[in-house]
């Protein structure tokens, strides 16, 4: 079985514009994902994609895989699904490029989904960690998941979810953690999906699967570390790093 890692890099967030050029430590936060990617060795290829000239020179000038997209594209999703159309490859594990901070133990464990999946009913695994601080738990830039008795992802949202009108039901809540792995045909059909009213409310773009009927298999960790999502989160991502 083939696994690459493939890491979207768009120049533009909306959130926090160029911030995987920030600095972190000496180098740029999309150079530390990476390299973290890469150290993992848990891929035989590791490609940075991107819709940046500066992007797509750092990655070179430091020795790394890199791809220019084409076109522009909605979603990390959807660069990756061009840039793997011609690839030889069976399982495409996507890291966000503003998580530096991803380690080999949970990506292992996403990967161990496929390669126990000998019927191949499982499209997409991603992974998920518990969360115990109210302010996260509301704060609309921490994706939530919820899930079955056999952890397949029931929704994802940017609200608390399950909603505590009683809180101490007993739920546990869990965040979203943005890494992916999908087989190829799921991520190539991803693609061709239309975007529908739920995904294009809460802005996830793991709800188009769901929305459309997939299997998404959550798998727990109890790595955290900082996705960098806003300048605040890039400070404690500096700290962090020391």
């Amino acid at each position: 079985m083939k696994v690459i890692s493939m890491i979207p890099a768009r120049y533009k967030a909306s959130r926090f514009p160029a911030k995987l050029m920030q600095d972190l430590a000496g180098k740029p936060v999309i150079l530390r994902t990476y390299e973290a990617a890469v150290n993992t060795k848990l891929f035989q290829a590791v490609y940075v994609v991107t819709d940046s000239k500066e992007i797509f020179d750092l990655i070179k000038e430091n020795g790394g895989d890199v791809i220019m997209s084409k076109k522009e594209h909605e979603s990390g999703s959807d660069r990756i699904a061009e840039a793997v159309a011609d690839l030889d490859v069976d399982i495409v594990v996507n890291v966000q490029g503003d998580e530096p901070f991803i380690d080999q133990e949970s990506l292992e464990k996403v990967i161990q989904v496929f390669k126990k999946d000998s019927q191949k009913e499982i499209d997409l695994a991603s992974l998920m960690t518990p969360i115990t601080d109210w302010e996260e738990i509301e704060n609309p830039n921490t994706v939530k998941v919820i899930v079955d008795n056999q952890d397949f992802a029931l929704y994802f949202s940017r609200s608390p979810i399950p909603y505590p009108r009683e809180k101490q039901g007993g739920a546990t809540y869990y965040k979203h953690k943005g890494i992916y792995a999908f087989r190829k045909k799921a991520i190539q059909d991803f693609t061709q999906l239309p975007m529908l009213p739920l995904e294009a409310t809460e802005k996830i773009e793991a709800i188009r699967f769901l929305e459309y009927g997939k299997k998404i298999k959550m798998v727990e960790t109890h790595v955290t570390g900082v996705e960098i999502d806003t300048p605040e989160d890039l400070e404690r991502a500096r700290k962090e790093w020391k």
